[in-house]
């Protein structure tokens, strides 16, 4: 996430009418609206290797797989995301906006890491489908699958470099390798600005 575009104030549904005319995406937080910004190529290819993977997996299935640019509500937080990638099953669905989601992923960048794990974890853990939520790093092979458990709480697993990650929100493993097939890691990843 960036800085604020313009200090815009708009109700949800005005959000959404305006953000549908606009060329640049922007994110929706409790009336403030958000420009996103670009990603480096490590991070779009990560995104898309897990794109690939669930998409394959889920053909056939009620579940779809979306990327960067489907729009997530989460009507609990007042507030609408453009997950990197992410899974509903929701059913009728709305071709615009989904509202609902099994799976979450969030690819992290230095300049969203700490929304993605505080404010926007917390908004993502209002929606009552969402059975795992995942951040992926682009600095080095490193992801974090968190999963609800029955009681409510959510459990952490971390996956490195030869470990096999269960996301049992799609019934799907896959390596930690294919995810970050064809990363390249010689370049170092810029520092988070403030």
């Amino acid at each position: 996430m960036a800085l604020p575009a313009e200090k815009l104030r708009f109700s949800r549904t005005d959000y959404l009418a305006w953000e549908h005319e606009q060329a640049e995406r922007h994110e929706y937080v409790d009336g403030e609206v958000f420009a996103m910004t670009g990603v480096r190529d490590r991070h779009n290819v990560i995104g898309g290797n897990l794109y690939l993977a669930l998409r394959a997996h889920l053909k056939g299935t009620p579940c779809k797989t979306y990327m960067a640019e489907v729009k997530l509500e989460v009507a609990l937080a007042d507030s609408v995301f453009y997950p990197d990638v992410f899974v509903t099953c929701e059913s009728p669905s709305d071709p615009l906006i989904k509202r609902d989601a099994a799976l979450i992923i969030e690819v992290l960048s230095p300049s969203t890491e700490a929304y993605d794990r505080g404010r926007k974890f917390a908004a993502y853990r209002m929606l009552g489908g969402l059975k795992d939520y995942i951040l992926v790093t682009t600095d080095e092979p490193h992801i974090e699958v968190f999963t609800r458990a029955n009681d409510g709480a959510w459990l952490l697993r971390e996956y490195r470099p030869g470990d096999f990650l269960t996301l049992s929100s799609v019934d799907l493993t896959c390596s930690v390798d294919d995810i970050y097939d064809d990363v390249d890691f010689s370049e170092p990843a810029p520092a988070a600005t403030l």
